[in-house]
């Protein structure tokens, strides 16, 4: 038990110094990158309330949102630059998958960062 306490406390600290480190990259494709998770896990929180969201779409989003939170990845988050890749795919598959069944203004409304970043990953109209 004190191992998993151990491991869940170094993957919090790991996310903890790269949201640190990447407040301090230029505005870009890296920044937004960076951001991705912390965005996508208050949209998580968000879509979960929201009403106008269709079942199969909550369970989307938090399936993407336990997947984050796990400490057991495909890629391990040690591992610098791809470590939170799988998180990132899971998430935008989820993203995505809800975005045909929620209505395209919710979830922006429901996306914390720049809505050029939601935009790009839903795709067009």
């Amino acid at each position: 038990m004190t191992g998993l306490g151990v491991a869940a406390a170094c993957v919090v600290l790991s996310w903890a110094v790269l949201l640190l480190l990447a407040r301090r990259l230029p505005p870009g494709i890296l920044r937004d990158l960076a951001a991705f998770i912390p965005d996508s896990v208050t949209t998580v929180r968000r879509l979960r309330k929201d009403p106008r969201v269709p079942r199969s779409a909550k369970i989307a989003v938090v399936f993407a949102g336990l997947w984050v939170a796990s400490p057991i990845d495909l890629i391990p988050e040690f591992i610098p630059v791809i470590g939170p890749l799988d998180d990132i795919v899971v998430v935008a598959l989820a993203l995505r998958y809800a975005g045909r069944r929620v209505p395209r203004d919710v979830l922006l409304e429901a996306w914390p960062g720049d809505p050029r970043l939601m935009e790009r990953l839903l795709g067009p109209r």
